[in-house]
């Protein structure tokens, strides 16, 4: 038998990529400053989000909860400090901004679908940008997108002036899977939709994530989704993070903003549903 063979280590800079790339959190943010004008938003934000995560940003009005979300996926350059995605840098003159972009999607709130573009035209928008493909195989590529985001399949050639809110929403998620994201980004994705509908849409992120292995990332004020969707959530209040945990125990959390924002009665009653 060989002992060199069997005692040969493996080599080091192949082990430690392999480690770096499960340690490395997918979002990575640090000491983050957001302002505009005299107006600060964010001081000295700091938040990991680590792979196949669900976490949601919540907080009250005016606590910067878009702003960053605008921060993170390259709208909004900020004022001060860095977001790394996948271990890259976002901002500044080693910043990787073009190949990162095709490894996210995007759900805007109000779908921000292409009106005079039917469901399947908006699907291959994103296609066409990043690969030279045949449009049969494009054609294929949205069907297969469609079907993922729960809508039939005759939804392929309706416009968006034809969908109903919760097929509106669906249509959206299916281009922003387009591209066969790893991270996904939501932004009040069940906004103006009836319960049932955001419960249906709730249980399909949960399966998407699962099934896709997504890290999924959503700004939203639906008490509902959040106990039903996520890993942990992100409090932001006085222009920093203030809780990041899930939400049994930011529910327990005694900061004041954090008491004020779910002891309403909508917080409690979502609470209670969900055996607080």
């Amino acid at each position: 038998m060989n002992n060199n063979a069997i005692n040969t280590p493996l080599d080091n800079s192949v082990t430690k990529e392999l480690i770096n790339s499960v340690n490395t959190p997918v979002i990575k943010i640090e000491s983050l400053y957001n302002s505009f004008g005299t107006l600060s938003v964010h001081e000295d934000l700091n938040l990991d989000v680590t792979k196949g995560e669900m976490i949601a940003l919540v907080g009250g009005s005016g606590s910067g909860k878009t702003t960053l979300l605008k921060t993170i996926i390259m709208l909004q350059a900020p004022t001060s400090g860095q977001v790394y995605l996948f271990g890259q840098p976002l901002w500044g003159k080693n910043s990787s901004q073009s190949h990162l972009r095709k490894r996210f999607g995007m759900l805007f709130q109000g779908a921000a679908l292409f009106s005079s573009l039917t469901v399947m035209e908006n699907i291959i928008v994103p296609l066409k940008e990043y690969f030279d493909l045949p449009m049969l195989e494009m054609v294929k590529l949205a069907e297969l997108k469609i079907a993922l985001a729960g809508l039939p399949a005759e939804a392929a050639h309706k416009y968006p002036r034809q969908l109903s809110g919760g097929m509106l929403k669906r249509a959206g998620l299916a281009r922003a899977l387009a591209l066969d994201p790893e991270l996904l980004f939501l932004d009040e994705p069940t906004a103006g939709l009836d319960p049932v509908s955001a419960s249906a849409f709730d249980e399909l992120m949960v399966q998407l994530k699962t099934s896709l292995g997504l890290t999924i990332v959503m700004v939203t004020h639906d008490l509902d989704s959040l106990w039903a969707t996520t890993d942990r959530v992100a409090f932001l209040g006085d222009k920093h993070l203030i809780a990041y945990e899930p939400m049994r125990d930011l529910m327990k959390n005694s900061h004041p903003l954090i008491q004020h924002y779910f002891e309403g009665p909508r917080g409690r009653a979502a609470g209670a549903s969900h055996g607080k």
